[in-house]
């Protein structure tokens, strides 16, 4: 039991890595190729890559996965951890910098928190409910407070709030996630992965009905393989893995790398900065963090 705790951990510290540098790539290239067809590059690259692995691996016919697997939450899945997330993450990077997107990420445990106190009945302590709350005033400074009202400004207002959307859509995933998590977690991840990628194929092409599908450079295929095969493929498998062998909080705890790695990546390699008031946002969101899930990790 410690060895495959110890695996989930391993698993999720290097999902946590690679997913807080997905922020700033996406960034990178989003200038290049327009949001929605990237999503769509990304993930169709994910989908592939998530129905090799299972078919290599695969110990029975297809015909029988097909028939056992829970078509419903497979679907669930696709729409709200493909689709509806990555449609409003890439819009996002268009409109906010990368330091800030990262930053808001960090709402994620605070979010899965409080989606599994109403949908799993998880019970949340005082303690908890002020860190919820911590973060919650984090994430409005973060990104309302502190951004300008310019109409060019690079932390729009609106690109913070799409990523606030996200991040709900993320936790809506990651609570199904743990509740088909008795279920063969390839299997799951491939078909919501394969589902929520053919949904992105019909706006892509609308995104594209005037200019025509666009010239993707080596470099940002590069990128796309990079955001697809690993950071879509490989680590929401790894992701789904995780969730079978820790709790749905430890798991969450540990998204608390996904925004630091994000703005330590914005910082260095794109130069960017951010201001007073979004250092104390990002203080409250983490320390709300460290509250919220303080319970779980002293009886975890």
């Amino acid at each position: 039991m410690l060895n495959k705790k110890f695996i989930g951990l391993i698993s999720i510290l290097f999902v946590m890595i690679v997913w807080g540098s997905s922020y700033p790539v996406t960034k990178m290239i989003i200038n290049d190729i327009a949001p929605i067809t990237l999503a769509f590059c990304r993930c169709s690259v994910g989908a592939i890559t998530l129905l090799l692995i299972f078919f290599i691996n695969k110990d029975k016919p297809i015909r029988e996965y097909l028939v056992d697997a829970p078509w419903l939450p497979i679907i669930f899945m696709g729409l709200t951890g493909v689709t509806c997330f990555y449609i409003l993450f890439n819009i996002s990077a268009q409109m906010t910098s990368a330091s800030v997107g990262s930053l808001i990420q960090g709402f994620i445990p605070i979010c899965i928190a409080l989606f599994a106190a109403v949908f799993l009945k998880e019970k949340l302590s005082a303690v908890q409910i002020i860190g919820i709350i911590a973060s919650l005033i984090g994430v409005m400074l973060i990104g309302f407070l502190s951004s300008d009202h310019n109409s060019d400004t690079r932390n729009s207002i609106t690109g913070n709030l799409l990523m606030i959307v996200a991040v709900m859509s993320w936790g809506a995933y990651t609570i199904m996630s743990k509740k088909t998590a008795h279920f063969n977690p390839l299997l799951i991840t491939s078909l919501s992965t394969f589902i929520g990628s053919a949904c992105l194929l019909p706006v892509a092409i609308f995104e594209n009905r005037h200019s025509g599908w666009p010239v993707i450079h080596l470099s940002s295929w590069m990128a796309i393989l990079y955001l697809g095969a690993v950071s879509s493929g490989i680590c929401y498998l790894l992701y789904n893995k995780s969730l079978r062998l820790l709790s749905a909080s430890q798991v969450g705890n540990f998204t608390n790398l996904d925004p630091v790695v994000g703005l330590i990546i914005s910082l260095v390699f794109l130069n960017e900065h951010i201001n007073v008031l979004q250092i104390a946002g990002a203080i409250l969101v983490l320390g709300g963090i460290v509250l919220s899930t303080r319970k779980s990790r002293l009886t975890g």
